[in-house]
């Protein structure tokens, strides 16, 4: 992932926006695999909204080379500020078809994954961890969920807004950042006393 030289305005915004994102829907079949899954309109119609509200906007820009499709997520804060990440499928299908399916994968999956989305593939479920194995894993944060978290809760100036910070913080994410927290807590008290 690259940022810009800062991220504290972006990443405050991201936090906020992610209290608010829902989960996106399985609304699409797959009927090789007897699963349902989140589309890329359904991911979008999830996140854009929320984003938009809190002066984020999505840019994502595909490419294609040597067999294998890439797309570039980027989000833009209204401060000027941003995040990148890349996602790379191949293409099975040397066609058109093929190439459009392997980008709109990718803009699916880069998508999700900045926004903190949980889309449960059970596609990629199967081919990659089994059935009940990726299941138990999207209970654990991402680093970049951890990282924006943090960014956040290290701006707070005071003890009470640090508290009020964190309990608006996922569930999963409060979990794994609690001794983190504590020790911001005791570093603010510290500077208070």
């Amino acid at each position: 992932m690259e940022t810009s030289s800062e991220i504290n305005e972006i990443a405050t915004a991201l936090a906020s926006a992610q209290m608010e994102i829902e989960n996106a829907s399985k609304n699409s079949a797959n009927p090789h695999f007897r699963s349902k899954y989140a589309d890329l309109a359904e991911v979008l119609n999830t996140v854009r909204p929320v984003f938009a509200k809190h002066g984020i906007a999505i840019i994502q820009s595909p490419e294609y080379g040597d067999g294998v499709a890439h797309v570039q997520t980027t989000l833009a804060h209204k401060s000027g500020q941003w995040m990148r990440c890349d996602t790379s499928a191949p293409v099975t299908k040397q066609d058109a078809q093929g190439i459009g399916s392997a980008i709109t994968y990718c803009r699916r999956y880069g998508l999700a994954a900045m926004a903190g989305v949980a889309q449960e593939d059970d596609d990629a479920n199967s081919a990659v961890a089994g059935p009940g194995r990726a299941r138990q894993q999207s209970r654990k944060p991402s680093e970049k969920d951890l990282q924006v978290a943090r960014d956040t809760l290290e701006g707070c100036s005071t003890v009470e807004e640090l508290r009020e910070t964190f309990k608006g913080l996922p569930e999963h994410v409060r979990e794994a950042m609690k001794g983190e927290a504590t020790e911001m807590s005791k570093k603010l008290e510290g500077e208070a006393a």
